[in-house]
């Protein structure tokens, strides 16, 4: 009887890889949104473009982490990667350590590069070794390892950030960095997937290159362009809920951290409802549903702070989730995040099993620079709004709107089986 997939060698070590680097990613980035914030240190539109300067590196690198991955064993890579980190991760810690928004930038743009290089390998190497049944609960694991990471790192991004302690800051990640690259230690070798490949020193040709493999398979297309849209959504939602619960329901630094909190746990919830719906399966109903109701709530949120007066008195956490706005926003957040996470899980699981093995790690990264092209483009387009007038109420119905016309795209060209 094999052990659980948390207690096998085959599968923990990447998890709590992908766990200690997304704590950090959004570690840094919490505490810098909240520097920009509460500290007086720019616009709403600064913390987008924080968003968009993390996400940038995946459209540029997806494509050399894809060939790398398969080149190469994927476990030998991520170990690599994940020692590179640490010098980001020593970067960050000087950055704050000067709370110089620049250099905190500057190594949030790092952090941007190697999750770049490890997403084709992270999602790649799930196949290597696990067996296809086990492909849908992998994957809402690795998303619950990956939100309750941005829960956690949340959290206490936003506490360093209100505290101002630098001391706490750095211990925090530069822990996370070394733990992050010693679990990667114990992640089993995979072999080289592909190798007779010549790793192409023309990223903008391997790109190109995987972009064109991925739309000669349609059910492939269809897999990137749904995920790509899950993600605009998810980033653009999460660069607007700061702004969103400060200025609009007059919540204070604990207010947004409760609210993130809720919104990431609620993430895990939907990730796990979609594995249990799919019992081993791929079911892409699934992933129809959570679209719809990711419109229907992104669409309440947006209705139910039109014509809100904006707040001057921050309030705590207890004041404002007493309120009736507080309330439904809270709600209107936890039905959004499910919904995310049936939404995202079958979808990529079955990129992953309609992918070749030879050809799966690049697939993958065809897959997230597509993706990243959507993020990018949809945060600099938040941010161009924003910056002439556009409010967070109308920005949601606005995302809550096109969501469901993407649902009707999505139910007319789903495709017909869930596997070959």
């Amino acid at each position: 009887m094999p052990p659980p997939l948390m207690l096998s060698r085959r599968f923990a070590p990447l998890f709590w890889c992908q766990f200690f680097a997304a704590f950090n990613d959004n570690f840094l980035k919490t505490a810098l949104v909240f520097l920009i914030l509460f500290g007086g240190a720019g616009s709403e539109a600064l913390i987008t473009t924080a968003s968009a300067i993390f996400i940038a590196p995946y459209f540029f690198l997806s494509a050399l982490g894809g060939e790398l991955a398969d080149r190469y064993d994927k476990a030998r890579v991520a170990r690599t990667l994940k020692f590179a980190e640490i010098f980001v991760a020593a970067l960050a810690a000087l950055g704050y350590a000067r709370q110089s928004i620049p250099i905190l930038f500057a190594a949030l743009a790092g952090f941007g590069v190697i999750a770049a290089l490890f997403g084709p390998l992270k999602y790649g190497i799930l196949p290597d070794h696990l067996r296809r049944e086990q492909l849908p609960t992998g994957n809402a694991l690795i998303e619950g390892a990956t939100f309750i990471a941005i829960l956690t790192g949340t959290i206490v991004g936003g506490l360093a950030a209100r505290g101002g302690d630098s001391v706490t800051f750095v211990w925090l990640v530069m822990g996370f960095a070394l733990a992050c690259w010693g679990v990667s230690l114990f992640i089993p070798p995979t072999g080289e997937g592909a190798p007779q490949l010549k790793v192409s020193k023309n990223i903008a040709t391997s790109t190109v290159a995987m972009i064109r493999h991925l739309r000669t398979d349609s059910r492939l297309w269809w897999g990137a362009m749904v995920t790509s849209w899950f993600w605009l959504v998810g980033i653009v939602v999460l660069s607007l809920l700061p702004p969103l619960i400060k200025t609009l329901i007059g919540g204070n630094e604990d207010t947004v951290t409760a609210y993130l909190a809720l919104f990431s746990i609620a993430v895990g919830v939907g990730s796990a409802l979609a594995a249990a719906i799919a019992r081993g399966r791929i079911v892409l109903n699934t992933t129809l549903a959570g679209c719809v109701l990711l419109g229907v709530f992104a669409l309440d949120i947006g209705f139910a702070t039109l014509g809100v007066v904006a707040e001057t008195a921050p309030q705590a956490p207890g004041v404002v989730f007493a309120s009736a706005l507080g309330i439904r926003v809270a709600v209107d957040l936890a039905g959004l995040a499910i919904a995310g996470g049936l939404f995202i899980v079958p979808a990529f699981a079955a990129v992953q099993a309609w992918s070749g093995a030879d050809y799966r790690a690049r697939t993958v990264a065809a897959v997230n620079i597509l993706n990243a092209a959507f993020m990018t483009g949809g945060t600099v387009l938040v941010a161009v709004l924003q910056h002439f007038g556009t409010g967070v109420p109308r920005l949601f119905v606005l995302i809550g709107a096109l969501t469901l016309v993407v649902a009707v795209a999505i139910r007319r060209t789903m495709p017909s089986e869930s596997l070959p």
